[in-house]
């Protein structure tokens, strides 16, 4: 297992591995994957961190948004940061996405469609949708996990 590398980005990620003893991506040759994404990094399109949707990362027990289109889109920032601080390029090198949401949420598949149309303006990733009686926190309305390929493996 000498070949696996694992990564973490700032704020959330690092708080799941230091608390819960899990990491928010691994790197497998040229092959990434993402763990599952709720919303918990407050991580923005450029990197840095914010307290809009999600949990508040300096608050604990963590608060959520209550609104399943808000958690569902910071869930598509988290993956493009996850990706980033395993050295991907980003979100666009996704080619497989599985959701979970409780109860099978009859909007979840539309607010993931515009999400997906949004970030895969040139290709569609394979996705594979799944009802489950709850996750982690009873406040996540949404988990999404990611496989992307990265055919330039970066020195890290």
């Amino acid at each position: 297992m000498s070949d696996l590398k694992y990564f973490n980005y700032e704020g959330f990620g690092e708080h799941a591995r230091e608390n819960y003893g899990y990491n928010q991506a691994v790197r497998i040759g040229d092959r990434i994957e993402i763990s599952g994404q709720g919303t918990s990094a407050f991580a923005t399109p450029k990197g840095s961190l914010t307290r809009i949707g999600g949990w508040d990362p300096e608050t604990m027990p963590p608060q959520f948004s209550n609104d399943l289109k808000t958690q569902i889109d910071q869930v598509f920032i988290n993956i493009d940061l996850a990706l980033k601080a395993a050295g991907g390029k980003g979100i666009s090198q996704v080619y497989r996405i599985n959701s979970y949401v409780p109860n099978m949420a009859p909007e979840s598949n539309r607010y993931i469609k515009e999400n997906l149309n949004k970030w895969f303006p040139e290709h569609r990733p394979i996705w594979t949708a799944v009802g489950v009686e709850k996750l982690a926190f009873k406040e996540m309305l949404i988990e999404i996990e990611a496989v992307a390929h990265d055919p330039v493996k970066p020195e890290i």
